[in-house]
């Protein structure tokens, strides 16, 4: 049986979702961020719960923006087919989710025809107690930053592989997330010499855990290991505040060794999918 979730579901959706932590963070932090209700935040959710015999199953949310999460451990084709009809009508931008759900997802919903990304990255750990400290120097962006790191979140998509086919939303989303990290203590950037040399973010807390995201370096200071240090500050502050897990997904290899330098580990495989445009769904 699928329904709507109301407030009142908060405490069940957690509690489901914090047993599978690494493939959930996404899904926890919008709500823990944005609850469950009417609001205009981009990242507010829409949460649509699948339920066996009574029991929860599955938890599947939609942004406003039109982002899809899925967090639907074991299930069958039928609990996909029900959940894309559910949908239907509504406006899909992507999709995330462990890769081998987000795979059956996505062909429920019919989207592979739409998709210009569709990325399986390896998804990696790690126990924060086991990051080493070191005398890095890294702060959050400021306003007057924003006509930089309007660049880097351009560069930053380009690289990727996750820009827009349209240059100027690439721009306008750019801007957007610039204007979203300024001042926001969860993007900071790495200090040498008085200059930023690179920036990494968080895009999802949920408790004692959190997901590193948009980890970038300007092409003129790459090579001399910059993003690894503002990972491993960005992750240290965190630490301080009281995190204890920490969970990325990797765009490319060089990424990934980085990563695994500081200590993360991989336990898995992560999906990201997006549309050439946003899509209407419409399910057979």
């Amino acid at each position: 049986m699928l329904r709507v979730a109301a407030s009142e579901d908060a405490a069940l959706i957690e509690g489901f979702l914090s047993g599978y932590p690494e493939t959930s963070m996404f899904l926890r932090g919008n709500l823990a961020a944005h609850g469950i209700g009417d609001t205009a935040d981009p990242q507010a959710t829409d949460f649509f719960l699948w339920f066996e015999e009574d029991e929860l199953r599955g938890v599947v949310g939609l942004t406003r923006s039109g982002f899809l999460m899925c967090q639907m451990p074991g299930q069958g084709d039928a609990a996909f087919a029900a959940v894309a009809k559910a949908l239907e009508g509504h406006r899909i931008v992507g999709l995330t989710g462990a890769a081998d759900q987000a795979e059956r997802f996505l062909a429920a919903l019919g989207l592979d025809p739409h998709l210009r990304v569709n990325h399986v990255e390896p998804l990696y750990r790690l126990e924060l107690s086991s990051l080493a400290t070191a005398p890095l120097i890294c702060r959050p962006a400021e306003q007057w930053e924003i006509p930089m790191l309007t660049e880097w979140f351009a560069e930053y998509e380009t690289d990727t592989g996750l820009a827009p086919l349209d240059p100027e939303e690439l721009r306008t989303g750019a801007i957007a997330r610039a204007e979203r990290a300024a001042g926001h203590p969860d993007c900071r950037l790495l200090m040498e010499k008085g200059r930023p040399v690179a920036m990494a973010a968080l895009n999802a807390r949920a408790g004692d855990h959190v997901q590193v995201g948009g980890v970038f370096t300007p092409r003129d200071y790459r090579n001399r290991g910059y993003g690894r240090q503002a990972t491993q500050a960005l992750l240290l502050h965190a630490r301080s505040q009281g995190a204890r897990v920490a969970f990325l997904f990797a765009n490319n290899p060089a990424a990934a060794r980085a990563y695994e330098a500081i200590g993360f580990r991989q336990i898995g495989e992560y999906r990201v999918a997006l549309t050439n445009a946003p899509v209407a769904l419409e399910v057979s």
